[in-house]
């Protein structure tokens, strides 16, 4: 987790070359450089051009994506230098890594870079050179962080969009695609076990769907690292955000029992639902509480960082304290705290006489778990982490695979609608059979088609041909329509794919946190199988696989471990939060010292910034944790805890 703090970027911007913009465009806009590379400029973003540098800048101006064409170069870092020079001569900035990419979309070569900022900075910065002939271009990224959290899909946009002169991309639209044969089941599932070992993924659940029946089922490893319980069908693991999906299809079967349209206004049918924003709360409809729409930032944060104990009530509290920091329906914002709601407004909808929680568990098992047959799913964790389960794993901080706790997850419950889902390959593969089937499985119907595909409707754009519905999302993928959704807990990760046109599905869960590196890449592999896609997988898999290992050893370099004595020495033992009444306290387990914030705790490391700022970091494994920024203020010490939109200031408790 990166934290910087604020410093106006304009300082930053003032070395951009002059460029005369042009007006905002009214819509996402095709457009081609003077070398007919081309590209889309993103909606209200100016677009300006001096020779071979192409600016894209956003609204607020303080963010651009900068395409510099700058030819012939001896390798990707040369090519980066030329770049810089192009853009901002006098930046200064210096890579800290680079990751070969994937050649695709017209380029012949990729890599990608990053760099070290400091938190006095608040910025990100990011660098992609890519390669075809012997010509370069290199796009790099430079602005806010609040702004870049905010305008994401609008980045990718113009990144992903970048094609050189002539390229025709694959299209399989209208192509018959060939059905999952045993012989081509089987190649998936060997594809998945070199992918688990690659990734050093402990076990994955799977199932494959074609023409309204699943052709195989199962699992590939084991439930924990070092045992020999194998992964089956009925494995338990977290699907975190794929539970949000279920949400919806909660809403579609009371929709159609008459107890909500997806046009009410929620306040007419919850009337104590608040935003921080009166008129933002008087605009949500039902189809916007899961929409990523409203302008809402994420602050996940708030619930990570808080106390144990909250009721499920916490999340109608939390988004009465939440602000949008964007227009409603002008950019894809993906909310927790709103999904969340819209699971427990569905289960006061169904049990009104109900506690929150206990009425959206019920709704959630009487609607959807027990007509669909999906025995193994709930959200008791008592019930989740017993019997059949799958343990979770993640890299420690020197880059080793291990088990971890599954305390982290234990945040979730209050947010349950959000993520908090136990599942399995048998139970998400008749969930996938319903999408498929258009509310049928087996010809039986469960729900109506249209209260059912109302939640794959198009609606606010994530990126080039992607587009986020009510808890699912679709992406165009070489002309084939594909809908799908992904979960991240600590040490869990799943998704699912549904080509709707050729009815072929897949689900995919695992117990380790480099387990989606693997999903992009079996996609491919079904796609080279069922429409002959030239041959890619392999090889995304393998650039994926070394960058994940290189990312894992890139962690350990930026810390100090043990910890800094006299850092620690400057510290208080605890820290309060009034505004969201949480604490972080420093304490010593093991004769190390030790650091509880919220639901993170772990051994603390800390990291020394080139501005000298200071910060202290947990060091537990996992890709979820916490650093704080030490400070002081009016006298009195301080931690600082950041996301990219939300300061969480800690003062001393003496």
């Amino acid at each position: 987790m990166k934290l910087t703090s604020a410093l106006p970027l304009s300082l930053a911007l003032l070395a951009v070359p002059a460029i005369s913009f042009a007006q905002g465009a009214a819509a996402d806009t095709p457009g081609k450089t003077a070398t007919g590379l081309s590209f889309t400029q993103p909606r209200d973003w100016t677009v300006a051009v001096r020779g071979p540098l192409t600016v894209f800048t956003v609204p607020e101006g303080d963010l651009s994506v900068a395409v510099a064409e700058v030819g012939a170069a001896a390798n990707a870092q040369d090519a980066l230098a030329k770049a810089w020079s192009l853009y901002r001569p006098d930046a200064g900035r210096v890579s800290r890594t680079s990751n070969p990419g994937l050649p695709g979309d017209g380029w012949d070569e990729r890599t990608s870079f990053s760099y070290e900022t400091s938190p006095s900075e608040r910025v990100n910065v990011s660098a992609t050179a890519m390669r075809v002939g012997a010509a370069w271009t290199v796009v790099i990224t430079e602005g806010s962080a609040a702004t870049a959290n905010k305008r994401a899909a609008a980045m990718s946009l113009v990144q992903r969009s970048l094609r050189p002169a002539g390229y025709k991309p694959e299209n399989f639209a209208g192509v018959t695609a060939k059905r999952l044969t045993p012989d081509k089941v089987q190649v998936l599932r060997d594809f998945v076990a070199k992918a688990a070992q690659e990734l050093q993924v402990p076990g994955v659940g799977l199932a494959f769907i074609d023409q309204g029946k699943v052709v195989w089922q199962g699992g590939v490893g084991t439930r924990e690292i070092g045992k020999n319980e194998p992964v089956d069908a009925h494995t338990k693991f977290m699907i975190a955000s794929n539970t949000k999906g279920m949400a919806t299809l909660l809403l579609s079967f009371l929709a159609d029992e008459g107890k909500l349209s997806w046009d009410e206004k929620v306040v007419d049918v919850y009337p104590s639902f608040r935003l921080g924003d009166d008129a933002v709360t008087q605009s949500v409809l039902i189809r916007h509480l899961v929409c990523a729409c409203t302008g809402l930032p994420r602050k996940d944060l708030s619930f990570i960082l808080a106390d144990d104990g909250a009721p499920a009530s916490d999340t109608f509290v939390r988004l009465a304290q939440t602000t949008p920091t964007s227009k409603f329906g002008e950019l894809y914002q993906y909310s927790n705290l709103m999904a969340a709601a819209a699971g427990y407004i569905g289960g006061a909808l169904a049990y009104p006489k109900m506690e929150l929680g206990a009425a959206f568990d019920k709704a959630m098992q009487t609607r959807i778990f027990d007509p669909l047959g999906m025995k193994d799913t709930t959200f008791d964790f008592a019930k989740g982490e017993s019997g059949d389960w799958a343990h979770p794993h993640g890299f420690d901080v020197d880059g080793r695979m291990v088990e971890m706790s599954n305390a982290f997850n234990h945040l979730i419950p209050p947010y349950r609608p959000a993520g908090g889902a136990w599942s399995s390959a048998a139970d998400m593969a008749r969930y996938v059979l319903l999408e498929l089937g258009k509310g049928t499985i087996d010809g039986k119907r469960y729900v109506s088609e249209a209260n059912i595909l109302e939640r794959r409707r198009r609606g606010v754009p994530t990126g080039e041909n992607n587009w986020y519905g009510m808890g699912l999302m679709e992406h165009v993928v070489s002309g084939v329509s594909v809908i799908t959704h992904g979960g991240t807990l600590q040490g869990f990760h799943s998704t699912w794919f549904a080509l709707p046109d050729s009815g072929i599905g897949l689900v995919i869960l695992t117990n380790a946190d480099t387990g989606p590196t693997m999903f992009d890449p079996l996609l491919r592999r079904v796609f080279e199988l069922v429409y002959d896609a030239k041959p890619q997988a392999e090889q995304q898999l393998a650039v994926a696989a070394a960058r994940t290992k290189r990312q894992a050893g890139m962690r350990r370099a930026r810390l100090t471990l043990p910890p800094d004595p006299a850092v620690m020495a400057s510290l208080g033992k605890l820290y309060r939060n009034p505004a969201d009444n949480g604490t972080i306290r420093i304490s010593e387990r093991n004769g190390a010292p030790w650091i509880t914030a919220g639901f993170v705790e772990g051994p603390i490391a800390t990291r020394k910034s080139a501005d000298g700022t200071v910060s202290i970091v947990s060091a537990a494994p996992g890709n979820i944790g916490v650093e704080a920024v030490v400070g002081e203020k009016n006298g009195t010490r301080t931690l600082t805890v950041r996301d990219s939109q939300t300061d969480y200031v800690y003062t001393e408790v003496r």
